[in-house]
C-alpha cells in the first residue's frame, strides 16, 4: 500500500479539521483509497492549537525549510491564510518538488501563475478545491466533471458570511448592523468583515471559478464588486413584497460580445432555487452547451466541510500519478484579446423619495424612458418619514448598467426625486 506524508501548514479552523479527518479516518481511507496518509509534519506557532490536537512535540516543525526538506513530506497543505507568508511557504514547498494543497482563495486568485509555474518546473501537484464553496465540490466539477461542456455562464452564492447576514435581515427583520453582530458572535464574520461583506472573497473564489469554467484567466481585477454593507431591511421587506429574495450573487458569463463576472447584492425570484439557500450554505449554478443547468449547494465554510475539501484533494494527488494544470495560458493578467463587458445587462430594483404630488410618476417615468428603461412592477406609499414625500419601489426590465448610472445621476439632479437605492435583479 502507498504511504503518502502530509505536513500541514497552520492549525487553525481549517488546518485543525484537516489534521481531525486525516488522522481520525486513516483507517477508513487505507481500506477505500488504498493509500495511508499520515500526518508527518506540522508547523504552527501556537502551541495551545498543537495541544489541543495531541500532536507530538516530534512532529512540529520550526520553520518552513524542515517542511521543505523532510524527504518523508510528499504533499504540503496550506492553511495559513493571506498572501506574504503563504506565498513565501508555498513557493517553497514547490521549489522542493512537493505537491500543494492550498484553502487560500486571494492567494491562489492573484498569484496562481506563479505558483503553478514553479510546481511545473519542477513536477509538482498544484490543487486548490477548498479555496472556493467550502465541501462543495466546485472545481473537481469544473475540471473532471463538465469537460465536455462549454459553459457559458455561472451564478451562485460563494460567501456564507454574507448569505448569513442577509438570510438575518430577511426572517428576523433586523438591521444589518444587528445581523453583523450575529455573525460574529457565532464566529461567522470576522471582527474586520469587510474581505466578506465589502464582497472581496467572492470576488476572489469568481476569479478562480470563471476562469476555470471559460478556460481564460479572468483576473480579479477584472471583477465588479459591490458588497451588502449599504442594504437596508428597508429593501429587503419592499423586495419580499414584490416576491424577492435577496442574496450577494457571484455571477460569470461567457458569450460571443465578452465575459462579465460581477460580484453584487441581487434580487432573486422566491421560487428560484438560489432563493432557499439559507444561512451559511452555498450553492452554484453552471450552465454548459450540453449538460444544460447543474446546481450544486453545501456548508461553504467551516472546520470539517473546508477539510472535507482538502482531503479530497490530497486523495486525488495521492493516487493521480500524473499532475494537471490550467487549461488556458496561466498569467498575471487576462489572454490579449480577451473582452471583458462592464456595460452588463440586468433587471434594476429602485427605491426613490418623491414628491407626494400629482404627475410625479409620469415625469420618473420619462427620464427613466430617455435611457431606454421601462418598469414592469411598482409600489407607491406615503413616506413615513417627511410630510409631503411618497416612497416609489420600482423594478426595470432588462436594461445596461450605465443606462441606469445615467438615469440615477438625472433624476438626482431634480427636484422631483432622490434615488435611496438601487438593487440588481435576476429575472
Amino acid at each position: 500500500m502507498k504511504k503518502v506524508g502530509i505536513a500541514i501548514l497552520g492549525l487553525g479552523v481549517v488546518g485543525g479539521g484537516t489534521y481531525e479527518i486525516l488522522t481520525q479516518k486513516r483507517e477508513f481511507f487505507r481500506e477505500t483509497q488504498n493509500v495511508d496518509l499520515v500526518v508527518e509534519r506540522v508547523l504552527e506557532s501556537n502551541p495551545n492549537r498543537i495541544a489541543a490536537l495531541g500532536i507530538a512535540k516530534g512532529c512540529v516543525a520550526a520553520n518552513i525549510a524542515e517542511v521543505a526538506l523532510d524527504p518523508d513530506v510528499n504533499i504540503v497543505v496550506e492553511c495559513i491564510g493571506g498572501i506574504e507568508a503563504a506565498k513565501e511557504y508555498v513557493l517553497a514547498a514547490l521549489n522542493a518538488g512537493k505537491t500543494v494543497v492550498t484553502s487560500n482563495k486571494e492567494l491562489f486568485s492573484k498569484y496562481s501563475h506563479e505558483l503553478e509555474r514553479a510546481a511545473k518546473r519542477h513536477n509538482a501537484g498544484l490543487y486548490f478545491e477548498a479555496s472556493c464553496v467550502g465541501g462543495v465540490p466546485i472545481i473537481r466539477t469544473l475540471l473532471d466533471g463538465v469537460q465536455s461542456n462549454e459553459i457559458s455562464s455561472l451564478m451562485g452564492i460563494i460567501n456564507g458570511t454574507t448569505n448569513f447576514i442577509l438570510t438575518e435581515m430577511t426572517e428576523k427583520k433586523t438591521s444589518y448592523e444587528e445581523a453583523l453582530k450575529e455573525a460574529q458572535r457565532l464566529g461567522y464574520a470576522e471582527a474586520n468583515p469587510a474581505a466578506d461583506v465589502e464582497g472581496f472573497d467572492a470576488a476572489y473564489k469568481l476569479s478562480i471559478l470563471s476562469s476555470l469554467a471559460f478556460h481564460t484567466k479572468v483576473p480579479f481585477t477584472k471583477v465588479f464588486r459591490e458588497g451588502i454593507t449599504n442594504v437596508s431591511a428597508e429593501d429587503i421587506a419592499d423586495g419580499d413584497a414584490l416576491g424577492y429574495k435577496l442574496k450577494l450573487l457571484a455571477v460569470g458569463k461567457n458569450s460571443q460580445k465578452g465575459i462579465e463576472v460581477r460580484v453584487h447584492p441581487t434580487f432573486v425570484r422566491k421560487d428560484h432555487p438560489l432563493a432557499s439557500v439559507k444561512g451559511s450554505y452555498n450553492a452554484v449554478f453552471v450552465t454548459g452547451d450540453s449538460v444544460g443547468d447543474i446546481m450544486l449547494y453545501g456548508r461553504g465554510a467551516g472546520a470539517l466541510p473546508t477539510g472535507s475539501a482538502i482531503v479530497s484533494d490530497i486523495i486525488y494527488a495521492a493516487t493521480h500519478s500524473e499532475n494537471k494544470y490550467s487549461t488556458f495560458k496561466n498569467t498575471a493578467s487576462a489572454t490579449e484579446g480577451v473582452k471583458f463587458l462592464n456595460d452588463f445587462a440586468s433587471g434594476y430594483y429602485l427605491r426613490l423619495t418623491v414628491n407626494d404630488e400629482p404627475g410625479v410618476l409620469a415625469k420618473i417615468a420619462a427620464i427613466l424612458a430617455r435611457y431606454s428603461i421601462s418598469i414592469v412592477e411598482l409600489i407607491q406609499r406615503s413616506s413615513e418619514k417627511e410630510a409631503g414625500k411618497a416612497t416609489l419601489v420600482l423594478v426595470t426590465h432588462e436594461t445596461r448598467e450605465l443606462s441606469v448610472k445615467n438615469a440615477v445621476a438625472k433624476l438626482n439632479a431634480t427636484e422631483l426625486a432622490k434615488v435611496e437605492s438601487v438593487l440588481r435583479v435576476a429575472l
